[in-house]
């Protein structure tokens, strides 16, 4: 394998545009030179974007076939056009695991655990972080090594990983080298973290319904939303996860929905149930979402600000199970803090707490919404009311389950 760990850049473009295109898109793969050249020029999921001309790719490609990492062959059908085909693969010798990981690196350069178990669902189910971390080290400990750990950099929440196949770009900007992993909430396996936040709103629901629970007064976008809600619902059932303190629910309600509030905390749901007698509340994990007991399903669920201690690889399971049981037409809306960090939060409301609150990329969690299947997708991004102590920009999310 002389020579064959030293990929210029241009050549880890081509290979992992390959690479990730033979899983993503099957029938279309080999790909012709102008897709290839495409694909590689594509502005998501690719740092840095690079402006390949079609000359450079056709060059490249030939370079490649040479050394044994790239096979051009005829099309099977209709016109003769040459076609590219990876077979870095097969000369490295990778497994599954290993392909999408090293893919993904090819793509975007240096990158924490996290992050690569989020960007590598399409290629390879990855059971947690835990599984990222075993497979780089293998990974790492080969007679060639493909991948090494970096030495965490200031305002880094986590180590990175990155190839070994050639020189990779150093961030460019600080926000670069900054990127949050949103997987850190999973640092400890999902069922501490479930239990931290259930302890936590434990410890702050009196406090936490006393300072939310008119919330709504002042917020007129919020309000305008739930408004829309009522009138999607039309006296139907609407389901509230992560209900809180009860004020959502409660405003559906009396707006004539056919309200319950759901929430994983049951001091949450006694609070809820101490303010809003009249309403529904259930102590209830939202990835368990049920059909409603007297209907084939809800006309609306709402998840207000209870994704927000989900990684971002949980996203996908949890907008899917929430989709699930929406009746047709019905809508899935979802209210988020949008940004690029986590933040940790040892001390709420006079209490000690254990909560990491995930900041998400709107795009992120549009693309999230569409994957699962739900059409007409709107969504909507405010800045924080600084006279009510807010830090954060907020974003809202509307999806229709297609009929």
């Amino acid at each position: 394998m002389d020579g064959l760990l030293v990929l210029e850049p241009e050549d880890q473009r081509i290979l992992g545009s390959l690479l990730e295109k033979q899983m993503t898109v099957p029938a279309s793969y080999p790909l012709t030179a102008n897709a290839l050249r495409t694909a590689c020029n594509q502005t998501s999921n690719r740092e840095p974007v690079l402006d390949l001309d079609l000359e450079t790719v056709e060059r490249r490609a030939r370079a490649l076939k040479e050394r044994g990492l790239l096979r051009i062959v005829w099309a099977d059908a209709g016109r003769r056009v040459l076609k590219y085909h990876q077979t870095l693969d097969e000369a490295l010798g990778l497994d599954t695991d290993e392909r999408a990981l090293l893919t993904v690196l090819l793509l975007r350069g240096e990158q924490a655990p996290g992050e690569l178990r989020t960007r590598t669902q399409r290629l390879h189910d990855f059971a947690d972080r835990q599984e990222v971390e075993a497979c780089l080290r293998r990974m790492a400990g080969r007679p060639e090594p493909l991948v090494r750990e970096l030495e965490r950099r200031p305002g880094q929440q986590d180590r990175r990983w990155v190839h070994l196949l050639g020189p990779v770009p150093e961030p460019v900007t600080a926000a670069a080298a900054t990127v949050v992993d949103r997987d850190v909430p999973l640092a400890q396996g999902a069922e501490v973290r479930d239990a931290q936040v259930r302890a936590s709103y434990d410890a702050v629901a009196a406090d936490y319904a006393d300072r939310f629970a008119d919330e709504l007064d002042g917020l007129p976008l919020e309000t305008w939303l739930l408004d829309r809600v009522l009138a999607q619902a039309a006296g139907r059932p609407v389901v509230e996860v992560g209900s809180g303190p009860g004020h959502v629910t409660a405003y559906l309600a009396d707006g004539g929905a056919d309200a319950t509030g759901t929430d994983l905390s049951p001091a949450m749901v006694a609070a809820a149930r101490r303010r809003f007698p009249d309403a529904t509340f259930e102590v209830e994990d939202l990835r368990r979402l049920s059909r409603p007991r007297a209907s084939s399903g809800w006309a609306a669920v709402l998840a207000w600000y209870s994704l927000i201690h989900l990684a971002a690889s949980e996203l996908p399971e949890a907008v899917a199970a929430l989709a699930r049981p929406l009746d047709p037409g019905g809508w899935l809306v979802l209210g988020l803090h949008a940004g690029s960090e986590v933040r940790h939060l040892d001390e709420w409301l006079g209490h000690d707490v254990d909560l990491d609150f995930v900041l998400h990329d709107p795009a992120f969690v549009v693309g999230v919404v569409e994957a699962a299947g739900l059409a007409d997708v709107e969504w909507y991004l405010r800045g924080p009311v600084a006279a009510r102590g807010e830090t954060t920009q907020r974003l809202y999310v509307v999806a229709r389950r297609p009929a």
